[in-house]
C-alpha cells in the first residue's frame, strides 16, 4: 500500500486525476468475442497448417515424436511450468508490497489467461489485474506504480534474452538465419533504446517535469475530451509516479529481478528438457538462442500471445542448425502447450478463486 504524500490537497488532486485515467474492464461484446475467435483461429491455422509446412513434415511424423514423451516426463514438465509461475510471484509481491504469494499467483494466471486468448490482449490483462487488485483494497496509484515497474522489468529481461542468445552463438560455424538475426537485433536494440529513454525520463525529477509539461500541453486536451471535459494534470501524476517508482525499485529491486529472471531460467530448463525428450540434439547454447528468440516473438500481437508466430521462429532457427525438423516442430508445439495453452485453464481457476474469495471495500477517492 502507498502512504500519503503529506499534503491533503495534493493527494486529493492526484486521486481525482488518477480516477480519470484508471482502466476499465472491457465489457463482453460481440466485437470482443469476434476478436477472440479470429485471433484463436489465426493461431490455430498457423499451427495446424503452418508448422508442418515450415518444418517440411507431416502431423504423422510430428505425432511420432510427441508420443515418445512419457507420462513421467510430462508430469515433470508440468512441475517446471508451475515452478516458473510461482517464482514470478516474487516480482509481484515486490511490485505490490503486502500482497501474498497466493494472491500474486492469482493476478499472474488470470492476466496471462486474458492475454493468451485475444490478439493484443495485454491491455485487457492490465485492466483485469487492476480490477482484482482494487477489489483487495490496493490504492490506484499503488496499482499503477506496480504495473509500470513490473512491466519495465519484464521488458528489460525479454529484450536482453535475444541479445544474450545471439552473443552465445555468434562464434558458431552455423550462424543464425539472416532474417531472424536481423529481426532479433533490431527488435531488441530499438526496444532497448526506447525503454532507456522512458526510464531516464521517469527517474529524473527534472526530466519528468519537462515530459509532464509537454504531455499537459499536447495530450491532456485529448484526454479531456475523452474524460467528458476534465483535463487530468499529467505533470503532477508523472512527478508523483516517478517518486513512487524510485522508492519501489530501491526497496524491491532484488525480488523484482529474481522473479523475472528465475521464471525465464526455469522455462528455459523446461524448453531444454522438452527438446531433449522429442529428440532435438543440439548444444545448450543453440537451444538457449532459439528459446530467447521465441520469447521475443511472443510479443508479436497478431495472434494471442504470439501463438504460432513464436513456434515458427523456433522451428526456423533449430532446423537451420541441423535439428530434425519434425522433432523441432513437436518440441515447439509441446513447449507452447505447457507455457501458453496451459495458462488458460489455470487462469480460469484463478478467476474462480478471486470470485469466491473475500473482497476489501475501498473509498471512491483513494
Amino acid at each position: 500500500m502507498t502512504e500519503p504524500t503529506g499534503d491533503a490537497s495534493v493527494d486529493i488532486e492526484l486521486a481525482e486525476d488518477t480516477q480519470d485515467l484508471q482502466p476499465e474492464m472491457p465489457k463482453l461484446t460481440w466485437k470482443s468475442v469476434l476478436n477472440v475467435v479470429l485471433g484463436m483461429a489465426l493461431a490455430a491455422a498457423l499451427i495446424i497448417w503452418g508448422l508442418p509446412w515450415l518444418a517440411k513434415t507431416t502431423w504423422t511424423d510430428i505425432g511420432h515424436h510427441l508420443r515418445s514423451v512419457g507420462v513421467l516426463s510430462s508430469l515433470g514438465f508440468a512441475g517446471l511450468m508451475l515452478l516458473g509461475l510461482w517464482i514470478y510471484t516474487f516480482t509481484l509481491t515486490a511490485a505490490w508490497p503486502g500482497i501474498s504469494h497466493t494472491k500474486a499467483a492469482i493476478v499472474n494466471v488470470t492476466g496471462s489467461a486474458v492475454a493468451n486468448t485475444m490478439p493484443g490482449g495485454g491491455a485487457t490483462a492490465l485492466a483485469a489485474s487492476w480490477m482484482i487488485l482494487r477489489s483487495w483494497g490496493f490504492k490506484r496509484r499503488a496499482i499503477s506504480t506496480g504495473l509500470i515497474v513490473s512491466g519495465i522489468w519484464n521488458v528489460l529481461a525479454r529484450i536482453a534474452l535475444p541479445l544474450i542468445g545471439i552473443a552465445m552463438v555468434s562464434r558458431n560455424s552455423q550462424a543464425l538465419p539472416s532474417a531472424v538475426s536481423t529481426g532479433a537485433w533490431w527488435g531488441a536494440v530499438l526496444g532497448l533504446i526506447l525503454l532507456i529513454a522512458f526510464v531516464v525520463a521517469l527517474t529524473s525529477p527534472v526530466r519528468t517535469a519537462t515530459l509532464g509539461a509537454w504531455l499537459d500541453l499536447r495530450v491532456s486536451p485529448l484526454l479531456g475530451r475523452l474524460c467528458k471535459g476534465r483535463r487530468p494534470r499529467l505533470e503532477h501524476l508523472l512527478i508523483d509516479q516517478q517518486s513512487r517508482m524510485s522508492a519501489l525499485t530501491r526497496r524491491g529491486w532484488f525480488p523484482l529481478t529474481i522473479g523475472v529472471i528465475g521464471q525465464l531460467l526455469v522455462w528455459f530448463v523446461l524448453f531444454w528438457q522438452i527438446m531433449r525428450a522429442v529428440g532435438v540434439d543440439l548444444p545448450v547454447s543453440d537451444l538457449f538462442a532459439a528459446y530467447a528468440i521465441g520469447s521475443l516473438l511472443r510479443a508479436v500481437g497478431i495472434t494471442p500471445g504470439g501463438l504460432g508466430v513464436a513456434e515458427a521462429g523456433i522451428i526456423l532457427v533449430l532446423s537451420s542448425w541441423g535439428a530434425d525438423q519434425p522433432a523441432a516442430a513437436a518440441g515447439a508445439l509441446l513447449f507452447a502447450i505447457f507455457t501458453h495453452v496451459a495458462e488458460i485453464p489455470l487462469g480460469a481457476i484463478g478467476w474462480f478463486a478471486w470470485w469466491v474469495g473475500p473482497k476489501v471495500p475501498h473509498a471512491a477517492s483513494d
